[in-house]
């Protein structure tokens, strides 16, 4: 009988061996990319906010994590009502992360060690504070500035009802009346997010000329793609007709919607993807679709469209085997076609993070406000990581899951900062607490975040889930994720792929090879007795072999090699 315990030591990646990742071709077919979330990630000068200096000074640990490209949050000027998600202007650098020279400085040595840079880009909307949305209201009705977003007449008797019934994501109304420069109320404006995010009208080729400036700039800085917020959004149905009876506006919905997901966004990608295409360095684009369906989502990833789109079906998927398989089942088939590769993601800026999803009950969604059962939720989030990084395709990895970090559920309303949070029926007002600045030490004022606190308050006992903490502990979650990134490069059969060879498994177990790889994910909450598939590379959790069979502990995920 043999045991094997959770995770083995890691293979060093050597800065060749990462140098020569970065150079092979397709590398965004089975690239393993690391979203920062600038704010919350490492701050340099002690004023508690993150910015890219910060970054740029862990680009190191990026590095020997293992993972491929480093995808940044928008750092753009703006006034932060959104998190910076509200641009005011996107050829610049907001002063609380740094200057234009930072992001020069930033991207030359993250090319250095072998690591792509990829940026946010939102195109959907701008800042209420934009020089063109500005220009817009101080020039009044019949301002052609005001033709490059959606500005309407109200109904009713004087114009003080909405011109349609679409409704903020961020809940309340999508539309805002603004006062005119007379002192008057006058037209009102869409915005499908925030009052202070009025949405582009693409229909207005200055609009897309801006834009293809815009990528053109960060291009020639030596970006190596963008990552498109709302890509679903921008083009919205002639005419803005109502929605009717509908059910509170989801991003991710069962249906197409008269402003998501309109076929009209493709014309805008295959222009962009000419751009693209002239650069070299194979460049590329990840859209941020919300659609109804994975089929829907293959539409963004064409040819000559866009190069990735995230499997947000795939994220909202229980832990349960059934479910899982055939969301695996459906994301392959819809992407074969189009030949672009599937991608994996578990958690992001905008959900709970895995580790606290798992740790409830299904069925409550992916913003949960409840810390449930940390230990069930930390098992089977390494679980669950094992399993996504072991499909065929890309995975994205969000900054602190690699220590399995929880949300922070209990944070006091008055340090909120999610702007959905403050307005009612918004259903993603408890976004902030899985930003919260991440643990670098066991000690310190903010855990080895920056010398002067963090603008989110952390947990007490963050410290033991740090960097510092975790690093050459065997078994912690930190070096499982460096094992399984090491592995998973090391191994010919992962990554790069469009298909998986299912095996016979107990119910409540997955099962599927590739080549002379096996992964077996145990979903339920005993053990379970399986076939020896030959040499354990890695395991989530504990396994015994005995007789050519193992025993796979509950919410494990094991992987093997048959060579």
């Amino acid at each position: 009988m043999s045991q094997h315990p959770a995770a083995p030591a890691p293979t060093p990646t050597t800065d060749s061996a990462v140098a020569t990742v970065a150079r092979r071709r397709d590398w965004w077919r089975d690239a393993v990319i690391y979203q920062v979330y600038p704010r919350s990630f490492a701050d340099s000068n002690g004023d508690g906010m993150g910015d890219l200096e910060g970054i740029r000074s862990r680009l190191p640990y990026l590095r020997d994590l293992g993972v491929d490209a480093v995808w940044l949050s928008p750092f753009y000027a703006s006034p932060q009502a959104d998190a910076g998600y509200d641009v005011a202007d996107y050829r610049a650098v907001d002063p609380m992360f740094g200057t234009l020279l930072d992001a020069d400085a930033l991207i030359r040595d993250a090319h250095a060690l072998g690591l792509r840079i990829i940026v946010d880009l939102v195109p959907n909307h701008s800042s209420d504070q934009h020089e063109w949305f500005k220009r817009a209201l101080a020039e009044g009705p019949g301002s052609s500035l005001r033709e490059r977003y959606h500005f309407r007449p109200g109904k009713g008797e004087n114009g003080e009802l909405p011109p349609n019934d679409w409704e903020s994501i961020f809940g309340g109304p999508a539309w805002t009346r603004v006062t005119e420069p007379d002192g008057t109320p006058g037209e009102w404006y869409l915005h499908l997010f925030a009052p202070e995010q009025p949405d582009f009208n693409w229909e207005h080729p200055a609009v897309g000329d801006e834009f293809r400036s815009i990528l053109r700039f960060w291009l020639d800085m030596g970006v190596d793609g963008f990552r498109i917020d709302v890509a679903h959004g921008m083009v919205k149905a002639e005419g803005l007709p109502d929605l009717g009876s509908h059910d509170e506006m989801r991003l991710l919905g069962n249906d197409v919607t008269p402003f998501f997901d309109q076929d009209g966004v493709h014309d805008i990608y295959r222009q962009w993807r000419l751009i693209l295409d002239e650069y070299s360095g194979e460049r590329i684009f990840v859209a941020e679709a919300w659609t109804p369906t994975v089929e829907r989502t293959a539409n963004y990833v064409r040819p000559d469209e866009l190069h990735q789109a995230f499997n947000f079906q795939y994220l909202a998927t229980h832990w349960d085997a059934a479910e899982l398989r055939e969301v695996v089942d459906r994301t392959l088939d819809s992407m074969r076609p189009v030949g672009a590769p599937a991608t994996w993601v578990l958690s992001n800026h905008d959900v709970t993070r895995h580790a606290t999803r798992f740790a409830n009950p299904a069925g409550l969604g992916t913003q949960i406000r409840e810390a449930g059962d940390r230990e069930l939720g930390l098992r089977r989030a390494r679980a669950a990581t094992l399993l996504m990084l072991a499909l065929p395709g890309s995975a994205y990895v969000y900054q602190g899951e690699e220590l399995g970090l929880p949300d922070v559920v209990d944070l006091p309303d008055e340090v909120r900062q999610d702007p959905a949070y403050f307005r009612g029926a918004g259903q993603d007002g408890f976004r902030d607490g899985c930003r919260v600045p991440i643990p670098w030490t066991r000690e310190g004022s903010s855990y080895g975040f920056g010398a002067g606190g963090s603008w989110l308050p952390q947990p007490e006992g963050w410290g033991e889930l740090s960097v510092e903490a975790q690093t050459g502990v065997p078994g912690s979650t930190l070096e499982l994720y460096r094992s399984a990134l090491a592995v998973r490069r090391q191994q010919a059969d992962l990554g790069a792929g469009d298909a998986v060879e299912w095996l016979t498994a107990p119910e409540g177990v997955l099962a599927f090879r590739r080549g002379d790889f096996v992964c077996v994910a145990n979903t339920t909450g005993a053990p379970v007795t399986v076939p020896a598939h030959g040499r354990v590379l890695i395991t989530s959790g504990e396994v015994e072999e005995t007789g050519g069979e193992a025993v796979v502990a509950a919410d494990t995920t094991v992987w093997w090699t048959t060579a």
